[in-house]
């Protein structure tokens, strides 16, 4: 059926439902295409967008009243950024007007993927050269958790590592650890030498006077058992520290 002007009833029809889809979408709607986050993706790569264009590719279109955009920024800015947004549970992100379940869901697999490509330990063993080649790979999955874990690193004659072992989850204490568990994997796998680490919930990576404690008791029951501590690294928040790089005198080089 037509009009008076000569335009067809449906094709005005389609584009008032296209318009009113992009204004319940919200601002995405009403930037120019090649400004939408998704086509800068497409056009200048991942890196050229900000974290809230970024979350909004990943969230897609938007709900009533509120767009994907918009909600991505809303969350970012409740949560003080990225950090404190990786760090907050599915209810706190479901809060976040425009989130919901599944979004929160989405954000969570999402930050969860991200850190198992930054620790994931590579098929085959790899060596260890340098405290930071630990450390570096560490700080993403320790550096923010909420209670203390001890961890072993088990090496061979080569420094390749064997076998990442938890071996102590909560107050990780010298009085409370166990020297003999540090090295029970050790021995059944016939590692050479261990690395310690441990995290500090607390965000400080300032070695504790029961962290040099337990470091010295491991190097005793390590030097009776022929397998060497080589290091004990500290990590808290964004960093860690090595506690051979701090001075204390370990067995052989890293």
């Amino acid at each position: 059926m037509g009009r008076p002007d000569g335009r067809a009833v449906g094709a005005g029809t389609g584009r008032s439902v296209r318009a009113a889809a992009e204004r319940s979408a919200g601002l995405a709607g009403y930037l120019p295409q090649r400004e939408r986050p998704r086509e800068r993706l497409a056009l200048h790569g991942a890196g050229a967008l900000s974290a809230a264009e970024l979350i909004g590719v990943l969230w897609g279109s938007g709900t009533q009243g509120h767009s994907a955009l918009d909600a991505a920024a809303d969350a970012l800015q409740r949560h003080e950024g990225l950090v404190g947004l990786a760090r907050a549970t599915d209810v706190e992100l479901e809060a976040v007007p425009g989130v919901g379940p599944v979004r929160a869901a989405q954000l969570c697999a999402a930050f969860e993927l991200g850190r198992r490509v930054v620790t994931d330990w590579p098929h085959g063993r790899w060596t260890v050269r340098a405290p930071r080649d630990l450390g570096e790979r560490l700080v993403p999955q320790m550096g923010y958790l909420e209670r203390e874990e001890l961890r072993v690193v088990l090496l061979n004659t080569r420094n390749a590592v064997i076998r990442q072992v938890t071996v102590y989850q909560g107050n990780v204490s010298s009085s409370l650890v166990r020297i003999g568990e540090l090295f029970r994997d050790a021995v059944r796998l016939n590692a050479t030498g261990v690395i310690l680490i441990h995290n500090h919930p607390s965000g400080d990576s300032t070695p504790s006077p029961d962290d040099l404690r337990l470091t010295a008791e491991a190097l005793a029951a390590g030097r009776l058992l022929d397998i060497q501590l080589l290091d004990h690294l500290i990590v808290a928040g964004d960093g860690f520290v090595s506690l051979r790089d701090r001075g204390v005198a370990f067995d052989r080089n890293v």
